[in-house]
């Protein structure tokens, strides 16, 4: 540890991979000796791991670098993730003593402290390549007391047009099913009992491994894990969901009926100019297929509108694609430029205050196919695990990631997986009785 350098508090902006990343950092600052300090209060060494998915995330990660600089002039500042990826040394002038890509996480604490003794900033990013190792990092200890995120997956090869993503998080790269496995047991010997199995392209693991595996085999392997109550799955592509994949998630009990499918548009024309490998047609038998092995399962997705060129007709077509998959969830993004992207460039960039409202009237029509789902639960009984006593009850969570409130009852701990009745419908989740 650097002397009268003793406290570190982290920030993190982004998906489930950047917040992932951070706990690992987190713990290997904590196992050098360091004290975890809440973020909007006085540390020594300030960590944000930033993001660069969007305008958005490029702003609030600067505007946050510079106002750690000046309101806490004699702290450290480490920048780390996406953005720090894509612009390297340019992000000195925020006067951070440590940049710090998507790689060389394990190493955030020795190249912090050299820094600190040579008086210097140091840029650590390195060019991701296909060489580039997958990172094993460690995490044991999570801010959910009972779902633990595991990554067992980087980078993507595919280069849709919008997305800077593979630029900044590189090629694919896959965690070996031994470490899976190693990984696995340990968050179930912590007391985690759901596990998220992430990635930037999770559809893609194993690809790079040359030896077969497949997403399959690693779900597999936390399958086989005991202590694990439940697998909860990451972002997919909607080409994996063929019939012999959903059969063989349907022969694993772990595996929790929701599904996030990218979706990203809902018409054929717009996917075509983003590049994605999909039209409606295949994205719509993924979800037969998914359906026909889960009936009840939730689908969650992401949206992006606004995207150059988009016409009335276009976005209409997005529109009835929502109603026609009837989601449980879905996060919507205005489309924002993003340098060296091909879509930056496209002709057809669409008004700012255009992209807003199309994203204001989706949002409000994902609330609408939200309710209608929470309401088909209504008067059934589902597995809730629960995860914290709060002032309303016990929270908990339906293998269908349904928030579920409880009465109190002093005989229940966090962890146990109860029966409970769905009765109502209460804001963003549902009410329930024990059964």
């Amino acid at each position: 540890m650097i002397r009268n350098v003793n406290t570190v508090a982290f920030h993190t902006l982004g998906c489930k991979v950047n917040q992932y990343d951070t706990q690992a950092m987190l713990e290997l600052f904590r196992t050098a000796g360091y004290a975890i300090v809440p973020f909007h209060g006085e540390a020594d060494v300030y960590v944000v791991n930033t993001c660069t998915v969007t305008g958005t995330g490029d702003k609030k990660s600067l505007q946050l670098a510079r106002r750690l600089r000046r309101e806490h002039p004699l702290s450290e500042v480490i920048l780390c993730g996406c953005l720090a990826q894509s612009r390297g040394e340019k992000l000195l002038d925020t006067g951070a003593r440590l940049i710090l890509g998507t790689q060389r996480r394990a190493e955030v604490v020795a190249l912090l402290e050299q820094a600190v003794r040579d008086n210097v900033q140091l840029c650590a990013v390195d060019a991701l390549t296909e060489a580039s190792p997958f990172e094993n990092l460690t995490i044991t200890d999570q801010e959910d007391h009972t779902r633990a995120i595991l990554k067992i997956q980087e980078g993507c090869n595919n280069h849709c047009t919008y997305c800077i993503i593979p630029s900044v998080r590189g090629p694919i790269r896959s965690r070996a099913l031994e470490e899976i496995r190693r990984e696995a047991a340990r968050l179930a010997d912590a007391g985690f009992a759901e596990l998220v199995l992430t990635g930037i392209h999770l559809s893609s693991y194993g690809r790079d491994l040359k030896d077969g595996s497949t997403l399959l085999d690693a779900i597999r392997a936390v399958q086989e894990t005991p202590g694990v109550k439940r697998i909860r799955l990451g972002s997919l592509e909607p080409t994996i969901a063929t019939p012999e994949f959903a059969r063989e998630l349907r022969r694993m009990d772990k595996v929790c009926p929701q599904f996030h499918l990218a979706l990203q548009s809902g018409s054929d024309t717009v996917l075509a100019r983003m590049a994605r490998r999909y039209n409606t047609r295949m994205y719509l038998a993924a979800v037969d297929n998914l359906r026909a092995e889960f009936p009840r399962a939730a689908f969650t997705t992401d949206v992006l509108t606004g995207f150059p060129g988009e016409t009335e007709a276009e976005y209409e077509e997005t529109r009835q694609m929502i109603r026609t998959v009837r989601y449980a969830k879905i996060h919507v993004f205005p489309y924002s430029q993003r340098e060296g992207t091909k879509a930056a460039v496209m002709p057809g960039q669409l008004p700012n205050a255009l992209k807003d409202q199309r994203a204001r009237e989706l949002i409000a029509l994902g609330e609408e196919t939200a309710r209608a789902y929470q309401e088909s639960w209504l008067g059934l009984t589902a597995p809730v695990l629960l995860e914290e006593s709060t002032d309303a009850g016990w929270i908990g969570y339906t293998p269908e990631y349904i928030r579920v409130t409880l009465p109190h009852c002093p005989a229940l701990r966090s962890g146990t997986v109860i029966e409970a009745k769905l009765t109502a419908v209460d804001g963003d989740g549902m009410r329930g009785e024990i059964c």
